[in-house]
């Protein structure tokens, strides 16, 4: 096992090095730019389109063939990505990069707009409709239908690499997060967590995208906003430091920040290391994960979809972590904590008695919610290599290791899951490099006026 896990350590280093992030924010970068910043310049028109989206109707946004609503395909994506990273993930980008971390996450996330954008108009205009009757699209889907047949082993490698890592990130660790957190404010033990979220999760999980839709339709606006205004509360209360904050962001965005009380100094390099794959971690905008979620969507149109997804990227980094970080850094991020304890630390500085219980609440929710996304993911990249009649299997495997991670030691699932997440974002940028075109000219079509349709005839 000590071999496979320095062997594991050795990958990680490799997948998740300066190749990966340049690769990353070159590929969103340029798409951003072959948009002429679109994802930007039209954020109000996806807020608009996505309070149309909310249900089927001749005046909404919800008409086409699909499962669910464009909204409630959303709410699936952000249940997948507003989780862990949020909360810990934004805590140790700060204690590992310093407050510059945090600049370098926003630029990921901008970037990450046009990113995610493209991943659900190619989701949806590549998509299929199953042995079941249900819509199924994707990056194995995009890969296969856009790229043609000489690159659908890169199709079948990212279903292989996002149906493993699911059982990682959107699984045994968010169980495990909960675990700890429950533990340490409730002193509820591993075992009772982990059989309460088996439970809960099984029974959402059991009924399909439609179900997992519903939930997360209903909770993860309830408990983001419930989160963003016991942030903002924060904030209020430490308002006379948010400037000083806002100030160490972008100043050490670009020099090297020193050592402070617990907080042992950092490089620019860590800053935008760490800045960069937290913001990833965090968003998943690159992995390909979101446009899973999408190409269920009911939309007869694949850029008004991709105008809705792009505001994941945006709720997640620019408005949740930056709540997370500006309340880390306007109490005591040098204190010496990290992860989920030092967001903890800093609600319950401004709140006493009441902040570390609310971090702990939405941190139980946000990896709840999570689970239930990448179940649907780990479910479709499985359905994609073994058909249908696999995903009760797969299923009933998934919703039992949520007991398995709640009480067992998750290093080696923890690297295993990362260097996965990693395998996964490959062969996704690559086709989000090499289909960019089709992503041009259906955007350009459709703001001209023009039929955007998804299955049409390729150019």
């Amino acid at each position: 096992m000590e071999t496979l896990t320095n062997i594991l350590s050795a990958i990680e280093g490799v997948v998740w090095g300066p190749l990966m992030l340049v690769l990353l924010l070159g590929v969103g970068l340029y798409l951003q730019i072959g948009l002429k910043l679109l994802p930007i310049r039209k954020l109000g028109m996806g807020f608009r389109l996505l309070w149309r989206g909310r249900d089927t109707g001749p005046k909404g946004a919800a008409e086409g063939e699909g499962e669910v609503s464009p909204f409630n395909a959303l709410m699936t994506s952000l249940s997948a990505t507003i989780g862990t990273g949020n909360i810990a993930g934004v805590a140790t980008a700060i204690f590992l990069g310093g407050p510059g971390a945090v600049f370098w996450m926003w630029i990921t996330a901008l970037v990450g707009m046009a990113t995610k954008f493209a991943e659900a108009v190619l989701a949806v205009r590549y998509r299929e409709v199953d042995e079941a009757g249900d819509h199924v699209g994707g990056p194995m889907y995009y890969i296969k239908n856009g790229l043609g047949k000489k690159w659908a082993w890169m199709g079948s490698a990212f279903a292989l690499f996002g149906a493993v890592a699911a059982f990682g990130i959107g699984n045994t660790v968010q169980s495990n997060s909960v675990a700890d957190a429950l533990e340490s404010s409730l002193g509820l033990p591993h075992w009772i967590t982990g059989v309460v979220i088996m439970v809960l999760a099984g029974a959402v999980i059991l009924g399909g995208i439609r179900r997992i839709a519903k939930v997360a339709g209903k909770l993860v606006p309830l408990m983001a906003v419930a989160y963003i205004v016991c942030g903002v509360v924060v904030l209020v209360i430490n308002a006379d430091q948010i400037g000083t904050a806002l100030g160490m962001i972008f100043t050490h965005a670009f020099t090297p920040v020193s050592a402070a009380g617990g907080f042992a100094g950092a490089a620019v390099a860590k800053a935008i290391q760490f800045g960069v794959a937290r913001g990833v971690f965090s968003n998943e905008a690159g992995l390909g994960s979101a446009p899973i979620a999408h190409a269920a969507a009911k939309t007869k149109n694949p850029v008004r979809q991709g105008l809705v997804a792009m505001l994941g990227t945006f709720i997640d980094t620019i408005v949740v972590c930056s709540i997370t970080a500006l309340a880390i850094l306007t109490t005591t991020w040098t204190s010496g904590e990290t992860g989920a304890s030092l967001t903890a630390l800093a609600f319950n500085d401004a709140l006493p008695g009441v902040g570390q219980h609310v971090v702990s609440l939405a941190l139980a929710v946000f990896a709840f919610t999570t689970i239930l996304g990448w179940a649907f993911y780990g479910e479709k990249c499985f359905e994609y290599l073994f058909g249908v009649g696999a995903i009760k299997f797969y299923r009933v495997v998934y919703i039992l290791a949520i007991l398995v991670g709640a009480v067992l030691p998750l290093g080696f699932v923890w690297l295993l899951a990362s260097v996965f997440n990693a395998m996964m974002a490959i062969p996704n940028l690559i086709a989000l490099a090499l289909l960019s075109p089709v992503v041009f000219k259906l955007t350009k079509d459709y703001f001209d006026g023009l039929d955007v349709l998804p299955g049409e005839e390729r150019q």
